[in-house]
């Protein structure tokens, strides 16, 4: 009879010994032709075979190498080594798949994540990245639990688009036609309406344009799929395809959307922490061993788990962008010209140090700034009754900066179409998202999290690129 196979995780959580089963995963470690670590992606802790060699041939034995993929019966018994409360006394084995040792990348030793990198199609069997990307399916069922409990609608937007929901213009074009000779109009112009959509096209930057026409009849929608950035920048902090989660609610204003955000990202906090203490353990350690080399003035002031606690226990505090200047052009490093981007007139555009300084240094808490300049945010943000800031907001996080990125939304279509005008965007272009002005307007509001920033901060990962597991950036698009 077969036995049923158990994940690592599922044994070693149980309490019973003295029972059999099967285990299957890839081989960690072989030490002394007796002991397997042998691990299955469920958790970061391996199991340990006990292997006989007298009971197995030399040929199988060989096979037993650093990625090999096996499976193993046998009993469950209380283990006489150190570092495992259980291991498994292997009757029968099957080499499901032979990893060759001479060519094998992931050798049992400590490997850089810059070289980790360049082997992004293997780095999930290593401990960290088994770490980061459960930790990522945790965060992303998180997003969708929260969402469903609080009575949204999940609702897929377009991939595909014919608008420029930010009006920046650094999109990704789709097109069917032949780059080296596509059909020309009488002008000389590229026909687009000889393409496949009889329009130009391009890669979506973000969903929140039709999560609004979503809100518009369902209240309470979010979205959560890929976006996509043709911006060049060669950053810790970027991608040219990343996932954003975008809520949108009905009836709702700038208030509102600060409470949402606020507890979207606490209750995201405290799951992790309930479900995944083991793979934030495991990161934070490891993270404080790659920061032992740095100076001290480079090393993390709070530790990982700290970190995550330090968010959840305050509330945010909340400022406009005016309060935020102000603060940050009286500040020490401003005044010493220590910022790289000094500070010295209303308007400008805050960079990370910014952000950070006021989390870190000046609050020691969250920041949510809001009522920034209507010159440096989007067209759809509701313009305030001073002509010169609108309703936005942005969260800083500690280590990260902005985080969140959202709004209370323009309803007056004088307003929108002024707005529109002043960045260049076709009213006919929009038509659509001009008729929810239209047609039953109501006061709403919405933001943007960046899921791989998110994922980020909670990790400990320095570079977003880690977070990610196939990564798109200037220059790569590898599998």
């Amino acid at each position: 009879m077969q036995i049923k196979r158990q994940t690592v995780k599922s044994i070693l959580e149980d309490d019973r010994t003295e029972y059999t089963t099967t285990v299957k995963g890839w081989v960690r470690t072989f030490r002394n032709n007796q002991f397997i670590a042998l691990n299955d992606g469920s958790t970061v802790q391996p199991l340990q075979v006990v292997v006989d060699a007298t009971k197995f041939g030399e040929n199988t034995l060989k096979k037993i190498t650093p990625g090999a993929a096996i499976g193993a019966t046998g009993q469950i018994v209380p283990s006489a080594g150190r570092g495992q409360r259980v291991e498994l006394i292997a009757e029968h084995l099957t080499i499901y798949g032979a990893s060759d040792p001479s060519t094998y990348p992931l050798q049992p030793k400590r490997h850089s994540l810059e070289f980790l990198r360049s082997i992004a199609h293997l780095r999930i069997k290593t401990n960290t990245f088994g770490c980061v990307f459960r930790l990522r399916h945790a965060i992303a069922f998180g997003i969708h639990k929260f969402f469903n409990e609080r009575g949204f609608f999940y609702m897929h937007t377009p991939i595909i688009t014919g608008s420029d929901a930010e009006g920046a213009g650094e999109m990704f074009r789709v097109s069917t036609l032949s780059p080296s000779s596509p059909p020309k109009t009488a002008s000389g112009e590229i026909d687009w309406s000889k393409d496949f959509f009889g329009k130009q096209t391009n890669l979506t930057v973000s969903g929140q344009l039709e999560a609004e026409l979503g809100a518009m009849g369902l209240d309470r929608v979010y979205t959560f799929g890929p976006t996509f950035r043709a911006e060049n920048s060669n950053t810790t902090r970027h991608l040219a395809e990343f996932w954003m989660i975008e809520p949108e609610i009905a009836f709702a204003d700038i208030q509102d959307d600060m409470d949402l955000a606020e507890d979207l990202l606490k209750f995201i906090l405290r799951y992790v922490l309930d479900n995944n203490k083991e793979d934030l353990m495991f990161l934070q350690n490891r993270l404080i061993q790659a920061e032992k080399s740095l100076p001290q003035h480079q090393r993390s002031e709070m530790e990982l788990i700290e970190k995550l606690e330090f968010v959840l226990a305050e509330p945010f505090e909340r400022i406009t962008y005016t309060e935020a200047f102000n603060i940050l052009r009286n500040s020490k490093p401003n005044k010493k010209k220590k910022f790289k981007y000094v500070l010295d007139q209303w308007g400008a555009d805050l960079q990370s140090e910014h952000e950070r300084y006021l989390v870190e240094k000046h609050f020691k808490r969250p920041v949510i700034i809001t009522d920034y300049p209507a010159s440096i945010k989007a067209f759809y943000m509701y313009l305030n009754d001073d002509g010169k800031t609108v309703r936005g907001m942005d969260i800083l996080f500690p280590q990260l900066g902005e985080i969140v990125g959202g709004s209370e939304r323009e309803t007056r279509m004088d307003v929108l179409l002024k707005r529109m005008e002043e960045y260049n965007i076709p009213p006919e272009e929009l038509h659509w998202y001009l008729d929810i002005r239209k047609y039953g307007s109501c006061p709403h509001a919405g933001f943007g999290l960046g899921f791989e920033r998110l994922v980020q901060f909670i990790t400990g990962m320095s570079n977003i690129r880690d977070v990610i597991p196939f990564p798109r950036y200037p220059g790569y698009a590898e599998f």
